[in-house]
Formats: C-alpha cells, sequence, structure tokens
C-alpha cells in the first residue's frame, strides 16, 4: 500500500520522493510506504489552506455543520474498514478498535457539527456610560494539529474536527507510525465535499514535517497530544512567534483504592484501566495504590485476574490484548523491567515478550504487575506506555493523597470509595485535569480535557476547544440618550 499526503483537496505524493516504511505490530511484516515529507510538502500546504481559508472563513454555520456531518456519518458507514485499518496500523484488538476508536472518531465529528450552532458570544451593556461590549469570536486562520499513535483516528479527528468548525483551515501531521486511517480519512473528506485546502494532511517524521509546521510563520496554533519531551520542543519553537499552544501530554496516572470501594466492580475496572489498549492510553492508571488493610486480598485477586487475560492476534475475538506499536516501543517496554532492583520491586506476573504461533516476529509482551516499595522509584516515576502497572499499599488518606501527588504528571486519577466526604476532598487536592471517582475513561465531549504540570497546558474538548481555535475581539459601542 501507497499512502499519499492529502494536499488541496488532492491525494499527492511527497516532494521529496522518498519513502517510510510501514510495519504491521502484529507480524513485523513491512506492508506498505508513506511520504517522508518536508518543508517543501508542508509550506504547499499552508499555502493551499491560506487561500481555502478565505471562503471556508466567511462559510455559515450551517454548511460548515452539513459538512462535519457528513464526514461523522461516512466514519459510520465505513466503520468496519476503518477498525481494520486501525488494527492493522496499531497492533490494537479489532474489536477494540470497532468498539472505541472508530464510533469515537464519527462522534468527534458529529459533535462538533452541532456544538458550533451552539457557539455563541457575550454581550455587556453599560446603562451608566450607554455603552455595550459585545465579544466576536473569529477563527485563527492556519492552524497545525500534531496527533500521536496510540489512538490514531480517534485523537486526529478530535482537533480536526473544533478546528474546521471554527472556520479555520487544518495542517494536519498523523504519527508515521500509524497514517493508515488518517489516509482512509483523506479519502472521507474527498467524498464528503470539503473544499480543498480547508483540511490538509501532510505525512512524515516529526523533526521535518512536525517542526516545519511548529515553526511556520504563517501557522497561527498548534494543537499537539503526544509525549512530555516533545511538547517541550514544541513549546520552545513556537515561543519565539507567540503561537497559541494546547499541549497534551504524558501521564503516570494514580489509582487510589480505599477499603470500603465496592470491590468487584473495582477490581473488573483497574484490569480495564491498568491494560486496555496493552496500557498505550494516556489516561491508564499505572501507579496502583491500595490501603492496606485490603491490600494483600487485592495483590491476589488483581493478579489472578491479570493472568487470565488473554494476549493474541488483533484479529482474534478472544484477545485481550493485541501487539505492542512498534519494536523499537517494545524494546522500551522491557526495558524497565529488566531494571527491576529486588530491594526496591518485585516482579508478580508478566514481564516478557510474547512468541505467537505463525506470528513469531510481532511485537508482543505480557500484560506485567510488579510490586515496589517506594515511589521515587523509575517504575513509578517515569512513563512507560505500556502493560506494566506498580502495586504499593498505603496507610490513610492523607499518605495516599501524597504518593498521588508525587508525580512530575498530572493528567487523570482515578479514586475508588464510597465515602462521598473523602471523594469531595480528594477530588479537589489531586493534582490533575481529571478525576473519575468509582469509574475510570468515562468521558463527556462537553467537558474540558487536559493536565497540569508537565502533563500539558490548555484544554480541549466541548467549547474549551472552540474558544482555542478562535481569537475574541471585543467591540465596544457608545451610544446617545434619549432627546
Amino acid at each position: 500500500m501507497e499512502i499519499l499526503n492529502y494536499i488541496n483537496g488532492k491525494l499527492t505524493k511527497s516532494k521529496s520522493s522518498n519513502y517510510l516504511d510501514l510495519i504491521e505490530p502484529a507480524s513485523a511484516i513491512t506492508y506498505g510506504s508513506i511520504p517522508k515529507s518536508n518543508a517543501d510538502d508542508v509550506d504547499e500546504a499552508v499555502q493551499a489552506a491560506e487561500q481555502a481559508f478565505v471562503e471556508w472563513k466567511n462559510s455559515t454555520v450551517a454548511d460548515r455543520s452539513k459538512i462535519l456531518q457528513k464526514i461523522a456519518d461516512l466514519i459510520e458507514a465505513n466503520a468496519e474498514d476503518l477498525a481494520k485499518a486501525e488494527s492493522k496500523d496499531n497492533g490494537k484488538p479489532i474489536h477494540l478498535a470497532s468498539k472505541i476508536d472508530i464510533p469515537r472518531a464519527a462522534d468527534n465529528f458529529s459533535f462538533f457539527a452541532k456544538a458550533i450552532t451552539q457557539f455563541s458570544t457575550e454581550t455587556h451593556e453599560s446603562i451608566g456610560l450607554q455603552t455595550i461590549n459585545f465579544t466576536l469570536r473569529k477563527p485563527l486562520g492556519v492552524v497545525g494539529c500534531i496527533s500521536p499513535w496510540n489512538l490514531p483516528l480517534y485523537l486526529l479527528t478530535w482537533k480536526i474536527a473544533p478546528a474546521l468548525a471554527a472556520g479555520n483551515c487544518v495542517i494536519a501531521k498523523p504519527s508515521e507510525v500509524t497514517p493508515l486511517t488518517a489516509y482512509l480519512l483523506s479519502e472521507i473528506c474527498i467524498e464528503a465535499g470539503l473544499p480543498k485546502g480547508v483540511l490538509n494532511i501532510v505525512h512524515g517524521l516529526g523533526n521535518e514535517v512536525g517542526n516545519a509546521l511548529v515553526t511556520h510563520p504563517k501557522v497561527k496554533a498548534i494543537s499537539f497530544t503526544g509525549g512530555t519531551s516533545t511538547g517541550k520542543h514544541i513549546a520552545k519553537a513556537a515561543a519565539s512567534q507567540f503561537k497559541k499552544l494546547s499541549l497534551e501530554l504524558g501521564g503516570k496516572n494514580p489509582n487510589l483504592i480505599f477499603a470500603d470501594c465496592d470491590y468487584e466492580k473495582m477490581l473488573a475496572n483497574t484490569v480495564k484501566s491498568s491494560f486496555t489498549n496493552q496500557g498505550q492510553i494516556c489516561l491508564c492508571g499505572s501507579r496502583i495504590f491500595v490501603e492496606e488493610r485490603i491490600y494483600e486480598k487485592f495483590k491476589t485477586d488483581f493478579v489472578a485476574k491479570v493472568k487470565k487475560l488473554n494476549l493474541g492476534h488483533p484479529s482474534e475475538a478472544s484477545s485481550d490484548l493485541g501487539a505492542i506499536v512498534s519494536k523499537s516501543h517494545l524494546e522500551k517496554i522491557e526495558s524497565y523491567v529488566k531494571q527491576i532492583n529486588t530491594d526496591e520491586a518485585k516482579l508478580l506476573c508478566g514481564g516478557k515478550r510474547v512468541v505467537l504461533k505463525n506470528f513469531e516476529n510481532g511485537y508482543y509482551f505480557e500484560p506485567t504487575v510488579i510490586e515496589v516499595k517506594t515511589n521515587k522509584c523509575s517504575l513509578n516515576q517515569e512513563e512507560i506506555f505500556g502493560p506494566v502497572v506498580t502495586l504499593m499499599p498505603f496507610k490513610d488518606e492523607a499518605e495516599a493523597l501524597a504518593l498521588a501527588n508525587d508525580s512530575r504528571y498530572g493528567l487523570s486519577a482515578t479514586l475508588w470509595t464510597k465515602n462521598i466526604d473523602r471523594a469531595m476532598r480528594l477530588s479537589q487536592e489531586l493534582e490533575s485535569g481529571i478525576v473519575w471517582i468509582n469509574t475510570w475513561l468515562n468521558r463527556d465531549l462537553r467537558t474540558p480535557f487536559g493536565g497540569t504540570k508537565q502533563s500539558g497546558m490548555g484544554r480541549e474538548g466541548g467549547l474549551e476547544a472552540l474558544r482555542f481555535f478562535t481569537e475574541p475581539k471585543n467591540i465596544c459601542i457608545a451610544y446617545n440618550e434619549l432627546p
């Protein structure tokens, strides 16, 4: 398969004529190529977006809404093919992509198709001064959206949809590791009748395409989801041009389990929050802290359930976990497990690569549980981003809070307790952008999404996304009193 760029309404090759291999994680087989694009391709896309912006910014809300909804409908109509493509590209089970990734991608377009029709501005009247102030929110112009490999279409559409709804034109840079569904989205946009140049998708490496996009003087804003180190580079590169930035970065999320929780519900959800998508979700709860009164029981029960998880080929309906996204990421995950120091940590289960019959070269790693003695170890302080979680007991609420907040990250936290007073106290003190109480990954698209500390800056989702992709302008009108 040869994947192409999508620039000015057409599928096109890179100006560089160079390519990158596409590798299927489940088998380690090269199945296609993508353009190894460069700054020239980005510049061509920006020029196309600038020309398209003249008309797109003046299009009616109803027209934009109609096109976005048509894209959503086409994603739904092609859901089966998109799920298979996402699984092939990423390594996740097809049933997971079918249930979560693709429906959410359609929902993103559908949600913002409706949200833009309800996006209102503010008016303030100063009666004594006989003035009225009203605020306009205008699209920024050409914006950049850079998305990661773990939820490829899900997160790409999460950025593109509000940007387009607000009247911007977009240059999107999908992950070079998982570009297939972005390419299929290009075809869907053509079929939906999206005007040429309104959305452009440029494939390639981050240090080439991503850097050219971030530093391009005509790109007014960057929305990025990915690693914290890359986010720091983007912030530094964009600073001199005062671009608007939304950065959703890494996480090392705590899962606090108190003895008074609904135990069976907690146990089932903790397995999910640990290993869904092979643990390759920024919201996974990778640091599990358990009240010492139930710690030994939880450890026994949790490990028993983890051992029953089925790691298999992504096409199998029985597979709870599929393949790790790439060989390099598999090696990174494995390196953390190899560092286990028996004085600080104990391997409870997993910790090894898995060789599947007929797919011996695929990138598979066992779901892994490690008991740690200190929250200061690298297993608890660094983002592994894989099927690896740690367990550690705590004595009381104060210690649980201290352990949870002892991290440079602050994306999400999960809290299991029936005590409403405790839930309210801790939810206000936990240093994270999202707190789930007695649930996990329960997302309402109207709510703000983002993290604190080194988990990022800014918020996405709902009206927050539409505010990010617009510039407020206040207009003050003075009027005379009646004669």
